[in-house]
């Protein structure tokens, strides 16, 4: 008689998350885009305790510096080493705004996406899940996709601006006024997205298996049905943390975000467009830094679309 040998396996099991990462590190667009996020996160998190210099400071005896790299384009640009990135007309130092700045953008846009997420996963689950909820909900969901958002948000932030400003200060009051807004009418592509999943999933064996052994409608939301729709709300997650920082911008390079002495990105390129023409480079850096985060978290989106659908990731 023959002895009967063990199986050889087959491979080496992995576990799903491992799967998504090694997936994820295959698409090298969101591989870069999340070393880009990073890098500007931690540098506009822990910048202002390398680089000391107060982004408020004015010092006239120092303003309409060049940044240092124009000098290799022309020898009589005025530069300073001590000002890596230049100073503005009123001598402040543009290495300390753009970190200023990108912590005021990128709380603005992390805390909305927060918001939006929130909004529109709850609106999302509900709809799928009650059916008699889902006709007011989508049709709500309908009106709001209806509405000017620009015309809409400037109408409140001049509404809202001052009694805000007045209970929680003049940075903290737009904070929460720009946060709130952006939060209330971005929510829609993600309701719209959770709900299909939600209509799909509730139909199938698992769910009905739940159902059938008398599992309240809140266990098979928080056990069942929001661990599977991770995937497309983390893909929304990234698309909406890029359209809240291009709003928020785009309202303080319109004059009615963040006050005027306060720096954002799009308050920067508002400051500067009067004198493009001499000083582009004033335009250019937060141009970039704007484009470059939205195109970073735009790749980091489209990673993690792929590494989380099973079709691809089975390729």
């Amino acid at each position: 008689m023959t002895e009967l040998s063990n199986p050889v396996p087959q491979g080496k099991s992995t576990s799903q998350m491992q799967d998504v990462w090694g997936q994820f590190r295959k698409h090298k667009g969101a591989m870069l885009g999340a070393g880009f996020l990073a890098f500007i996160t931690l540098a506009v998190l822990f910048g202002p305790y390398v680089w000391t210099l107060d982004p408020q400071r004015i010092d006239y005896r120092a303003r309409d510096l060049r940044p240092i790299y124009m000098a290799l384009f022309d020898a009589s640009a005025k530069v300073s080493w001590a000002h890596p990135f230049g100073t503005d007309q009123l001598g402040r130092d543009g290495v300390s705004n753009m970190l200023a700045g990108g912590r005021a953008s990128m709380a603005v846009g992390w805390a909305a996406m927060l918001l939006t997420m929130l909004i529109g996963t709850s609106i999302g689950v509900i709809a799928g899940f009650f059916r008699r909820l889902d006709g007011p909900l989508m049709r709500l969901t309908d009106l709001f996709l209806s509405l000017p958002i620009l015309p809409l948000l400037l109408v409140a932030v001049t509404l809202f601006r001052q009694p805000l400003s007045s209970n929680f200060g003049p940075e903290g009051g737009m904070f929460i006024l720009i946060v709130g807004i952006i939060g209330i009418t971005s929510w829609m592509p993600t309701a719209r997205i959770v709900r299909g999943d939600v209509l799909a999933l509730k139909e199938r064996e698992f769910v009905l298996a739940a159902r059938s052994i008398g599992t309240t409608n809140r266990n098979l939301i928080t056990r069942h049905i929001l661990p599977n729709v991770l995937s497309p709300i983390l893909v929304s997650a990234t698309l909406g943390l890029a359209t809240a920082i291009i709003t928020e911008s785009a309202l303080s390079f319109l004059g009615v975000g963040f006050p005027s002495d306060f720096p954002t990105w799009g308050k920067m390129l508002a400051d500067a467009v009067p004198r493009m023409e001499n000083f582009p480079e004033r335009v250019l850096l937060p141009g970039l830094a704007i484009s470059l985060t939205v195109l970073a978290v735009n790749y980091m989106g489209d990673g993690l679309r792929d590494a989380l659908d099973p079709r691809i990731r089975g390729r």
